[in-house]
């Protein structure tokens, strides 16, 4: 038997939360001037209503989250943030349709970066604040921070963290659960602050450095400007905002032993060097084809140079692997076999336990040294050939998760697309917008590419890529799950 009493404490909070920090768009508002301050504040109200009364309710006896539980409250959580965080949108009739409304909070929350809107700068400073606040929010995923303050409510929080955590690892900070939440996101915290310091004494205004701090932690890739990062052609700015993407994209446990000086771990990480390895590799390679093929990319003066070539290229390699979906040129008008590139990496991700979605590397390192290690057993059948990660050998089970993943991932990039199809949009649209949803980038390819928007898209569609935005950002186990019968049977 389901129990509905922690499932409803930890929405409640959620709310709470949510209402909470929703009003700090009241600052903006009124600094601004913007003329969104009722909007803003009726919907933290309710919000923070809707929550108090889920706290305050009697339900039956039942405080244990067990696996049940803990991917219920991660599914309902997400559609509980979702639908009430685009109650600003809506009072404020700055996106006045609830199927445009629902795919920008969704976008923002799932940290995608897709956009309905054709005109960024015109929307209300306050609005503009909370749709950069909701990537922050989903980044680490707010449920995590909940697992952190569970015990304030009574109950524990283990099940929960793993229905939360993205991606296959099992390295933990603290043995306590709790306190590994809340060190993590004290550095998610405290590298959000450092981003938004370091962009503001380079130039950007403090409400701009603020923002984008916000969503290039989240990997989410929401920009205060209509030209995304292109709006800052300064080099240093750029250079940070590569840097705090490719954090962004580092697992928090491996960045976490950075910051208290242990870096030996950091470099055994077997992922972070793959990471780190595959970034410098493709960068330079695109670099060298966007040179010879393309002539260059301008700096500032509207000179090609390699520089500035190195540095669009290894811009647009990190925005993407990492799922922020940051933009500085069309990078599809380079050449037709780099946009076939960087389509590819739509599915590939950085490291589990980041901020960003996609498939991620480590189930790339599983799948493909398993596959290597398949033709040396079919040389020796009888000879034992264990996949190692980091020296230690991969359970069979999570052999089986990662290959099962890959395959449903596949599955619903052909289903999604079908789906899409049947609308009547072309090849290129349809797979560009349905593989950036699921692995939560931001632009794809067609008409959905880097200097293009999903505003033209039909109501339908924008619904179906938001629930496929939400499947990529739960990494589809744990909203799948929910619509098997063994999830449903009674023990």
């Amino acid at each position: 038997m389901i129990h509905i009493r922690p499932i409803a404490k930890v929405l409640g909070f959620l709310l709470v939360l949510i209402g909470g920090l929703m009003a700090t768009g009241l600052v903006a508002s009124w600094r601004f001037q913007s003329g969104d301050g009722q909007a803003l504040l009726w919907s933290s109200l309710i919000c923070l209503g809707a929550g108090m009364l889920l706290l305050m309710v009697r339900l039956p006896k039942g405080d244990t989250i067990r696996k049940r539980e803990g991917y219920l409250i991660v599914a309902l959580g997400w559609f509980t943030m979702v639908s009430f965080g685009m109650l600003p949108y809506l009072l404020s009739g700055t996106i006045p349709a609830v199927a445009d409304a629902f795919f920008e909070t969704v976008s923002g929350m799932t940290t995608t970066g897709a956009t309905i809107l054709t005109d960024i700068e015109a929307l209300p400073k306050g609005i503009l604040y909370w749709r950069s606040l909701t990537q922050w929010i989903g980044g680490m995923g707010i449920i995590v921070l909940t697992v952190a303050i569970l015990p304030i409510l009574g109950i524990g929080g283990i099940e929960l963290f793993a229905a939360e955590a993205p991606g296959p690892t099992s390295d933990k900070v603290h043995p306590r659960i709790r306190e590994t939440a809340r060190r993590l996101w004290l550095l998610y915290v405290g590298l959000t602050a450092l981003a938004a310091l370091l962009l503001w004494l380079e130039g950007m205004t403090l409400y701009e450095a603020i923002n984008h701090a916000l969503t290039t932690m989240a990997t989410g890739g929401f920009s205060t400007r209509n030209a995304s990062i292109a709006a800052f052609p300064d080099p240093v700015i750029q250079y940070t905002i590569i840097a705090f993407m490719f954090l962004a994209g580092t697992n928090y446990v491996v960045l976490y032993f950075g910051a208290t000086g242990r870096f030996y771990k950091m470099w055994r990480n077997e992922e972070y060097r793959t990471y780190l390895s595959v970034v410098l590799v493709l960068s330079i390679v695109v670099t060298g084809v966007v040179w010879w093929s393309a002539g260059g990319v301008p700096d500032v003066q509207g000179q090609a140079s390699w520089e500035a070539t190195f540095r669009a290229s290894l811009f647009h390699i990190v925005s993407l692997m990492t799922t922020t979906g940051y933009i500085t040129t069309d990078y599809t008008s380079w050449a037709p076999g780099l946009t076939m590139l960087f389509f590819v990496l739509l599915f590939v991700g950085a490291s589990a336990g980041s901020t960003a979605g996609g498939i991620k590397i480590i189930r790339h390192l599983v799948f493909f040294k398993n596959s290597y290690l398949e033709f040396k057993r079919l040389i020796h059948p009888k000879a034992i050939v264990p996949l190692k990660i980091d020296g230690k050998v991969v359970a069979p089970r999570i052999l089986t998760h990662v290959i099962i993943f890959l395959l449903l991932y596949l599955l619903t990039f052909v289903l999604g697309s079908m789906i899409i199809a049947s609308m009547g949009y072309d090849f290129e649209t349809t797979v560009g917008a349905v593989a950036t949803s699921l692995g939560n980038v931001g632009p794809g390819i067609g008409s959905v590419g880097p200097v293009d928007n999903f505003a033209h898209l039909s109501a339908a569609a924008k619904v179906v890529l938001s629930i496929i935005m939400l499947l990529g950002r739960l990494e589809l186990f744990t909203i799948l799950v929910l619509f098997t019968p063994y999830f449903w049977r009674i023990n």
